[in-house]
């Protein structure tokens, strides 16, 4: 991992956005601060000037791939999370077994335990995440889902898929008796927003993983 070059997706003067490979923290913890995606865009950023600042606007889960925003202003990074749930984000998940419906919207209170762990509530009492998947592809053991999230609950995508009876392939954390994986199977495709500064539209795809079509051929 640690000679993965990083893969620019967009950049300019305001944004920086980047594809992250899953098994790659997204900023430093307690463990590590080296061996992160915040740490490589931060390299990068210095070497093209030594006072270039980077922020980061969102993360994703160690495990899960797929673009990650950047700012690189202050500014700019409050701009984007003002306006985050305008955001249009689309993830493309394997998830075990296949759904019953065609296309679905998830919607559920959540939790976070002590621990890390997030769970559905029966009541108001925890966050509500939104999120609506439609089927894509599948084969006799998996189905590959087209996933939009309308909330930016932690983990909320892992949690109510599990939750609904088909989690995602490679889930160790929700799913720890599921079948064996090299990774979890989810992978943060698309974004849609409106630039914070030259209120263009900015629109970016990404292809489907080669290993997701390995799994779901």
């Amino acid at each position: 991992m640690k000679n993965d070059k990083l893969k620019i997706v967009y950049e300019d003067k305001y944004l920086l956005i980047v594809n992250k490979p899953a098994k790659l923290l997204t900023v430093s913890s307690e463990k590590e601060s080296e061996e992160t995606l915040f740490h490589k865009v931060y390299l990068y950023i210095k070497r093209k000037n030594k006072n270039n600042k980077i922020f980061i606007v969102h993360r994703l889960d160690f495990d899960t791939s797929g673009l990650v925003v950047f700012a690189k202003t202050l500014e700019v990074k409050n701009l984007m999370q003002d306006n985050w749930q305008e955001v249009i984000r689309r993830y493309m998940g394997i998830v075990i077994g296949h759904p019953s419906k065609d296309k679905e919207i998830l919607r559920n209170y959540l939790k976070e335990t002590k621990t890390n762990l997030v769970y559905v509530v029966p009541d108001k009492s925890g966050k509500l995440a939104i999120t609506s998947y439609r089927k894509s592809l599948e084969n006799n053991k998996y189905t590959l889902l087209d996933i939009d999230i309308k909330t930016g609950r932690k983990n909320q995508i892992r949690v109510q898929l599990n939750e609904a009876g088909y989690p995602i392939l490679g889930d160790k954390k929700y799913n720890p008796h599921g079948p064996k994986a090299n990774r979890l199977y989810l992978h943060a495709y698309y974004l849609e927003f409106i630039h914070p500064k030259t209120k263009e539209a900015v629109k970016l795809e990404l292809d489907v993983p080669k290993e997701f079509l390995e799994i779901i051929k």
